[in-house]
This record gives C-alpha cells, sequence and structure tokens, in this order.
C-alpha cells in the first residue's frame, strides 16, 4: 500500500459528544519515536535482545516504502518524521547504538530466555517469515551490470547486528529534506574517538564520540559481506576522523588482506561489491604514508592465493598482485572500463613509493603490459583489415576500432606512466623490478617511436640501455642472483638527472554528483536480500534496475 493508505490505519478521530468539529491524531510519529526509545534506551540483554531485534526490524519496515518506487523517494511522510519533530533529538543516539550493536556482533541468546518464541534459528518472528522468502526472489531482483551476481547467503551469527547495519546504512542514504541536509548523514561524518578530547563543532548538533578501536576490529572481521564493505567506505570517504584513525593503525594489514580478499574472488562477488573493494583501496593509497608502509609489513603462507606460493611477500607487493588479477579478469570477462580506471588510479598512486618488489609482482607488472600490447596489436590488425575491406565495398558500415584502439593506448599509457613513476622515484629499491623490464625488453621497442607514448618511453628507454650495457660487460652466461647484483651496482651508479622528471601520479576519488542514484537501489537490494521487510505479495513490489556504472 502507499505511504497515505499506511497513515490512514493510524489516524484515529475522536468525537466528543456535542462538539461540531472533529481533530485527526496521527499515531506514526508516535509509533517511530517509541520504536527509537526502545532501541536506544533498553540496554542489550538476553530478554532484551528480541524485542531490540524487533525494533529495528519494524523500523526498516516503515522505510521500505522504497521498495515499492521504481524513482528515488525524495519525500515521504516516515522520513519527514525521522528528520524532523519529535525523533530528531534521538539522531546521534540512535546512530551511535547501531553502530555498538554492529560492533558487538552480539549473538542470538539460546532458546528459554527469549520473551517471545522463535520461529527460526538466529531470527526474530518478523525476520523468521521474511528470510524464507527472501532467498528464492532474490532472482527477479536485478543489480543489472555485466558479472553480478548475488553475494552467497552469509550465515548470520548476529541477526541483530545485521539488521541494525542495514537500519543505518537505509538512514544514512535517505535524500535530504528541501530545508535540511540528512541528519543520520550529518552523524556519521562527523563522530570521533573517545579518546579523542576536541569540542565539538557547534554547527552539527548529531555529533558523537565512540570507540574507534572497536569499531577498526568489528570492520576488519565482517568484510565478507556487502553490508560491512558499504560502511567502511562510507567511513573512510565521509568521516575524516576515521579516515585519520585507519591510515595511523600499525596492523593496516588486518584491514586490508579482506578487502584484497574480495577482489581475489572476483567471480563469487558481485559487482558492486568489488566497486565498493576498489574505491576503499583507492581512497587509501591517496596516502603517501599508507603507501610507504603497506611495503614494510611482511606476510607470511597466503594460502587463499593459489596462482603461486607465496612463502614471504610485503603486504604492497601482494597489493599489486591483487589489482593486477582483477585488470586481466576485467580484459577477459567484463570488459568494464570503470574497474580498470580505478584498478590503474590505485596502482599509479602506489607507483612512486614502490618499495623492494616482489619477483612475481614485478614480473605481473610486465606480464600486464605484455597483454595489453598483443591486445593494441591484434585490434591494429582488425582495422587496418577492415580499412582494407571497405574499399572493395561501400555498403557495411566498419566497426568503431578507433574508439578501442583509444581505450587500450590510454591503458598502455597509464601502465608505462606507472613503469615509469617507479623507475624515477625508487629504481635503487626496485631490482626486480628493473630484472623483469630487461627479461621482456622487446616488448617495448614497438612504443619507442609511437607518438602518443614517446614522451614516458624516453626514461624506460634509456634504464633498459645503461643496464643492458652494464651486463655485456660483466659477462656471458650470468645467474639469476648475478644479473641481480649487477643492477644493484647499476642502480647506485645511474645518475639520477640522467632520469626525465614527470608530474607525479595522483589520483583522488570523486563520488558522483548524484551518489543517491547509485547507493539507495544498492542499499535497498542489500535489505531485500537478507531477507527483511518482506511481508507482502511480491509481485507488488516494483523492483529497482541498476547499471553497473
Amino acid at each position: 500500500m502507499s505511504e497515505e493508505e499506511l497513515q490512514l490505519h493510524f489516524t484515529y478521530e475522536e468525537k466528543a459528544s456535542g462538539s461540531y468539529g472533529t481533530e485527526c491524531e496521527d499515531l506514526i510519529e508516535e509509533l517511530l519515536c517509541c520504536l527509537i526509545q526502545l532501541i536506544v534506551e533498553i540496554p542489550l540483554l538476553d530478554i532484551t535482545y528480541n524485542i531490540s531485534l524487533e525494533a529495528v526490524t519494524t523500523l526498516v519496515v516503515f522505510l521500505s516504502c522504497q521498495l515499492f518506487h521504481k524513482e528515488i523517494l525524495r519525500e515521504s511522510i516516515v522520513h519527514k518524521y525521522l528528520m524532523h519533530g519529535r525523533c530528531l533529538p534521538y539522531t546521534s543516539r540512535l546512530v551511535k547504538t547501531l553502530l555498538y550493536n554492529f560492533i558487538r556482533q552480539e549473538r542470538s541468546p539460546p532458546p528459554g530466555t527469549h520473551v517471545f518464541q522463535q520461529q527460526t534459528d538466529g531470527g526474530g518472528l518478523l525476520y523468521g517469515i521474511a528470510s524464507g522468502v527472501a532467498t528464492g526472489l532474490w532472482t527477479v531482483f536485478t543489480l543489472g551490470g555485466v558479472g553480478s551476481k548475488p553475494t552467497p547467503q552469509l550465515e548470520q551469527c548476529s541477526p541483530l547486528a545485521n539488521q541494525s547495519l542495514l537500519l543505518l546504512l537505509v538512514l544514512a542514504n535517505l535524500t535530504d529534506a528541501p530545508d535540511t541536509p540528512n541528519p543520520y548523514r550529518q552523524a556519521i561524518m562527523s563522530f570521533k574517538n573517545t579518546q579523542d578530547n576536541t569540542a565539538f563543532s557547534s554547527s552539527n548538533p548529531h555529533a558523537f564520540q565512540i570507540n574507534f578501536n572497536s569499531l577498526y576490529t568489528a570492520l576488519c572481521e565482517q568484510q565478507k559481506s556487502d553490508q560491512a564493505t558499504l560502511l567502511l567506505y562510507m567511513l573512510l570517504h565521509q568521516n575524516g576522523n576515521v579516515r585519520t584513525y585507519v591510515l595511523a593503525r600499525t596492523d593496516i594489514e588486518n584491514l586490508v588482506l579482506p578487502i584484497l580478499e574480495i577482489l581475489y574472488h572476483v567471480e563469487e562477488r558481485n559487482s558492486h561489491h568489488v566497486y565498493m573493494a576498489l574505491i576503499i583501496l583507492l581512497i587509501l593509497t591517496e596516502d603517501d604514508g599508507f603507501n610507504r608502509s603497506i611495503h614494510e609489513v611482511i606476510l607470511k603462507n597466503i594460502t587463499w592465493y593459489a596462482e603461486r606460493v607465496l612463502t614471504e611477500i610485503s603486504l604492497g607487493s601482494l597489493l599489486i598482485l591483487v589489482v593486477i588479477r582483477t585488470i586481466q579478469y576485467n580484459m577477459t570477462r567484463t570488459r568494464d572500463k570503470y574497474l580498470h580506471t580505478n584498478c590503474l588510479a590505485a596502482l599509479a598512486n602506489m607507483s612512486a613509493q614502490f618499495r623492494s618488489l616482489h619477483q612475481y609482482a614485478a614480473q605481473r607488472i610486465i606480464s600486464l603490459f605484455s597483454l595489453l600490447s598483443k591486445k593494441h596489436n591484434k585490434v591494429l590488425e582488425q582495422a587496418t583489415q577492415s580499412l582494407r575491406g571497405s574499399l572493395g565495398s561501400n555498403d557495411s558500415p566498419l566497426p568503431d576500432y578507433a574508439q578501442d584502439l583509444n581505450v587500450i593506448e590510454e591503458v598502455i599509457r597509464m601502465m608505462l606512466e606507472i613503469i615509469n613513476s617507479c623507475l624515477t622515484n625508487s629504481l635503487h629499491h626496485n631490482p626486480n623490478l628493473v630484472y623483469a623490464l630487461l627479461y621482456k625488453r622487446d616488448l617495448f621497442e614497438q612504443f619507442r617511436t609511437h607518438p602518443s607514448f614517446q614522451d614516458i618511453m624516453q626514461n624506460i628507454d634509456l634504464v633498459i640501455s645503461f643496464f643492458s650495457s652494464r651486463l655485456e660487460q660483466a659477462g656471458a652466461e650470468l645467474s639469476v642472483e648475478r644479473v641481480l647484483e649487477v643492477i644493484k651496482q647499476g642502480a647506485v651508479a645511474l645518475p639520477k638527472d640522467r632520469l626525465r622528471k614527470f608530474p607525479e601520479l595522483k589520483f583522488k576519488y570523486v563520488e558522483e554528483e548524484q551518489p543517491e542514484e547509485f547507493f539507495i537501489p544498492y542499499v535497498w537490494s542489500l535489505v531485500y536480500n537478507s531477507g527483511v521487510a518482506l511481508y507482502w505479495n511480491p509481485h507488488d513490489i516494483q523492483l529497482f534496475t541498476m547499471d553497473s556504472g
């Protein structure tokens, strides 16, 4: 039913005897306020767990009117009540409680401690009804875009934590009212660490404090779900306090490794989860301190990386391997330019700080360039044949090879700039990259005279010539160890002023002009997939469609 029809169920007229006029009272605001009070006031105990769960779920249900609209809801009765009036003073407390519910990950209490009898394991009354329906209906909900897949249903140890996170994401992505910005988003953008003693800004009445150490731990442990990755993205992108704290952590690998695992298992994830993970990496790589520190963290035995046994590798080298693997997967499967752009931007941000690259990471950088080079030659050949064929026939339209060629040349230039940035800024730190470059030196020959690459090829050409000359002087039949020794000695001897300086490669993530067009459908797809708010005939729901961009 529409919100207007729903409102009628909560409206009554009290007619006093002998009176001529009637006054209508609307109980929706009263109910919403009571639900919020239940969530923020009642301490979380075994006997109150289900009450809290039902209160959170019922709020999600009230907000789920969006599921019945193909367009983004910009005005809504429930939105109005939550952003104004009696509910507004509870904004910061509600956001804080929902965050703490997520942080604590409290399991559903054992049977016998429930006030209500459970319908299914691990959920509340309404949650149980809904979760059975959702699984079969997910195929109807199209996220769109090549390679989109529903995330497999995760075993939910804490339904309250999951529902609280979904409600938080829904609230944070409500559209701004004409006269006031979304207070829940303001609260998420401005909360601080409990150890931060600086005064709150008077311009934001919804600011609060929370334990960042507990929040960081929860975010590291929960990255298997889309919703936790989306929360991490929102906090890094919108809350400067959280971003500063995360970048200052000395155990950054605890956060980065789960993100890399998402990208590594790209085939099993829906495209939006992959995008969120990539954008998180892009935001992190904007910081030079992060780019330096990841090469100092040494990891042992990465069991989930199956292509090669990695007994010891730096976090930086592993990050490069996974991002390059994502690019190669995208080249052969989805062919999404947006994915390429983000991957290359993250590599470019890191390139000046590449340190002690693992030999396999160095090989993969050059292998990716080799793959792009072959692709370039193939498209060039197709374009030439097509042009020859068209001279003899005026009927058939020419395929747009020029556009394909332009895209490939953009990517090739970016790869050359990444290699060049590393050689210019940290040549002596990366003998393995120089080794890989010399081993595949023939690859670069065709690009020396290409007008699009002549400038960027100068340094690469100089490095190849300089080190090739030194290796010739060292003699024939050199072992790998001896070659690396010659490269290390040569790196010290090469005058720095001989390498031409280019502007520093830096890419910054900028959100779309209308982010709600992406995020609101995405959040509601997660709600839908988790089995909440499906207490109606599914055939009545007007479902979203989204493109992968």
